[in-house]
């Protein structure tokens, strides 16, 4: 597919070899204006926004990848298939089935279990695990600790509801995943069928263990930077 694509009116060259994906678009613009040096919007199709700048003398992009698994199953498959884009970090935010995770805690998601069918195109004869790339994983829970902030890694549901009628997230806790969101399942298959690389790093904006510590949208969109500096760190 020549460029630009259908949801993406960049150049080629346009964007970085990392691209951090945030869902809010806002956090986007946030993350470009108070992170980023020379930011340059090269993305705003459906009001996605997306820049490259640089970050302590490394080129960067971020770019909104909205929410769900279908709309970061599109825009992260035209940033590795058609921008040369070789890493992708979502940095967003999450709930949390842990008792020991808390509000602004971090999870790095090895794994992302699914309740959806996204895997289902590849005609594989069995179930495929969508999983992290394992040097991105080393290499954040060493940036995590080093940071001091409270973090696990482990696995995350990549669910396709959020308001789940059958208010089933606690039978996957029983499994020992540590919280819910709803992007990095599709974003792994995207990665592993095109061999580039991708990490899902979630803040815990709110607990289902916990739910006094919930947080507001002005807060999930401006005050997750400890999540924002590793991913920058990462790039």
């Amino acid at each position: 597919m020549p460029i630009p694509t259908p949801h993406i009116t960049a150049k080629a060259g346009d964007f970085a070899k990392t691209v951090l994906m945030p869902g809010d678009p806002l956090r986007a613009k946030f993350i470009a204006e108070n992170f980023l040096e020379n930011a340059v919007l090269v993305n705003n199709v459906r009001g996605v926004n997306g820049y490259t700048g640089t970050y302590n003398g490394k080129r960067v992009s971020v770019m909104a990848s909205g929410m769900g698994q279908p709309s970061i199953g599109i825009y992260s498959y035209e940033l590795f298939n058609f921008y040369d884009v070789e890493n992708i970090i979502r940095i967003g935010s999450c709930g949390s089935f842990d008792k020991d995770l808390h509000a602004r805690d971090i999870i790095i998601a090895m794994g992302a279990c699914t309740n959806g069918n996204y895997a289902k195109q590849y005609n594989l004869p069995g179930t495929f695990c969508p999983i992290a790339d394992f040097g991105l994983v080393k290499r954040a829970a060493e940036l995590c600790e080093k940071s001091g902030v409270n973090f696990k890694v482990g696995n995350v549901l990549s669910s396709d509801t959020f308001y789940d009628d059958s208010n089933s997230g606690m039978l996957w806790a029983k499994m020992g995943v540590l919280g819910v969101e709803m992007e990095s399942a599709a974003l792994y298959c995207n990665a592993a069928r095109a061999g580039k690389k991708a990490l899902c790093i979630c803040t815990v904006s709110d607990s289902f263990v916990n739910p006094e510590e919930n947080t507001s949208a002005e807060e999930r969109q401006n005050s997750f930077t400890a999540m924002m500096k590793i991913a920058l760190e990462l790039a």
